[in-house]
C-alpha cells in the first residue's frame, strides 16, 4: 500500500509537529512579565460588546462595507454592524471550523474541520465543496471567486456563484509546512499567495505564476529549523505588501513588480501590522519592534511585554495595539513604543488580529467575546 504525495506531506507534518510539541512541553515556559503601572494617555470606551461560541481556530476578522464579519468554533458566521453591534445576517456551517472568515461584503467563506469549504450569500448557505486537505488559512473572496489554500499550500479557485472549480495550482515545495494561517490576498488584478518563504503573484483567472519573490532565506540544519512559511494575514499599504516569515524575517515587497523593498532577520510567529509609516510585530519572546515602513530601519523596540502571548498588532492613527494571553489590550505610543493605555476584555487570550472599521476597533477573545472600542 502506498501513500499519495499529499498524504505523505500530512503524515510527515503531524510527526514533526508531534516532536515539536513534546519539546515544548518538556521545556519550562517563561513566566509572563508582570504588568507595571502606566501613565495612561489614551482612553478607550467600549461602544458595544457581544459573545459568540469560543474561537478555537485561527480566525481572520473581515471589515467590509460597515460590517465586522466574524465566525466561531461551532460553525456560526455573523455580520455585525460596526457602529451598533447589531447582527445584519447570520449563517451556520453546521460543524466546527478550521479557518475563516473570507468575505467581499456579500459572500462569506469558511473551512470546516471536516475539510469542507462553505460559502454563504448574506448568511444563506450558497454551496459547499469537499477539500483535499486541511485548511488553516482563511479563504479569500474577491472578484466573484473564492480562493482556498490548504496546509499543503495547494491553491484552488472556485466560482463564488455556483462553486464550480476554476483551477488548481500545486507546486513543488518543502515536505514540512506550517499549520497556521498563511498568505492569501488580492492586490489589484493579482492573487498573492505564500509558498514556503516565497511570495507568489498569480493570475486569478487561470492560476498562472506571474512572479515570485523570496521574503526570507531560511537557515538551519534540519527541516524544522528551516521552516519559514509566510504567516498571514499579509499587511497591504498602498502598493507595498509586508509579511512575517515564520521564525526568520519581516519583509516588505513592491507588489506591482514583485521586487523586495527590505527584509530584516528577526524571529516571530505572528503576522505584522502597520501603515504607511510603521510596520510592527512581536518576536517569539514578545519583544516588540517597530520598523520604518519606507526603509526597514528600526524605529523603536519595547521589552515590557515579554512572554505575555501577544497577538498580531493593529496600527492605528493613535497607537500600536496588541492583545495578550490574559485578555488585555495594550496601546503603545507610535513615536517611541511606550505604553499609553491598557484595556481589559474577558480574561481569555486575544486570538485574532484587532481590526479597525470607521473608527471602531474590534477585539476578539478565545472565549468568544467581541469588544468594539473607540479611542479618545
Amino acid at each position: 500500500m502506498t501513500l499519495s504525495a499529499g498524504r505523505l506531506v500530512v503524515v510527515r507534518l503531524c510527526a514533526l509537529l508531534g516532536v515539536l510539541l513534546l519539546v515544548a512541553c518538556a521545556a519550562e515556559k517563561p513566566k509572563p512579565t508582570p504588568l507595571e503601572p502606566i501613565d495612561a494617555k489614551l482612553n478607550a470606551r467600549t461602544v458595544w460588546s457581544t459573545r459568540l461560541d469560543g474561537v478555537k481556530f485561527p480566525l481572520t476578522v473581515q471589515a467590509r462595507q460597515g460590517l465586522f464579519i466574524v465566525a466561531a468554533s461551532d460553525g456560526s458566521v455573523v455580520a455585525l454592524d460596526a457602529a451598533s453591534g447589531q447582527a445584519r445576517w447570520r449563517g451556520e456551517a453546521g460543524t466546527a471550523l478550521s479557518a475563516g472568515v473570507g468575505s467581499d461584503g456579500r459572500f462569506a467563506a469558511v473551512s470546516t474541520r471536516d475539510n469542507e469549504l462553505v460559502v454563504f450569500d448574506a448568511g444563506i448557505e450558497r454551496w459547499r465543496k469537499r477539500l483535499n486537505s486541511r485548511t488553516t488559512t482563511a479563504p479569500l473572496v474577491a472578484g466573484e471567486r473564492v480562493f482556498v489554500m490548504g496546509v499543503d499550500r495547494v491553491v484552488v479557485a472556485y466560482d463564488a456563484i455556483d462553486g464550480r472549480l476554476l483551477w488548481r495550482l500545486q507546486r513543488a515545495g518543502d515536505a514540512l509546512t506550517l499549520s497556521q494561517p498563511g498568505v492569501l490576498a488580492a492586490y489589484k488584478n493579482t492573487l498573492v499567495a505564500g509558498q514556503g518563504p516565497l511570495m507568489v503573484g498569480l493570475d486569478p483567472l487561470k492560476g498562472n505564476v506571474r512572479w515570485e519573490l523570496a521574503m526570507a532565506n531560511p537557515r538551519g540544519t534540519n527541516e524544522i529549523e528551516r521552516l519559514a512559511d509566510l504567516v498571514g494575514p499579509v499587511l497591504r499599504v498602498g502598493d507595498t505588501l509586508c509579511v512575517r516569515a515564520f521564525q526568520s524575517a519581516v519583509a516588505c515587497a513592491q507588489a506591482d513588480s514583485g521586487t523586495l523593498r527590505w527584509s530584516r532577520n528577526v524571529g516571530g510567529q505572528h503576522a505584522v501590522g502597520g501603515d504607511a509609516e510603521l510596520v510592527a510585530g512581536a518576536d517569539a519572546s514578545d519583544r516588540v519592534t517597530a520598523w520604518k515602513a519606507a526603509s526597514g530601519d528600526i524605529a523603536w523596540t519595547q521589552e515590557r511585554f515579554l512572554y505575555r502571548g501577544l497577538s498580531a498588532p493593529l496600527v492605528t492613527p493613535q497607537a500600536v495595539l496588541f492583545g495578550d494571553a490574559e485578555g488585555y489590550v495594550h496601546a503603545l505610543a507610535r513615536a517611541d513604543g511606550q505604553p499609553i493605555g491598557r484595556f481589559t476584555t474577558d480574561g481569555s487570550p486575544v486570538v485574532a488580529q484587532p481590526v479597525l472599521m470607521n473608527g471602531t476597533v474590534l477585539v476578539v477573545t478565545r472565549n468568544g467575546g467581541l469588544y468594539a472600542l473607540r479611542f479618545d
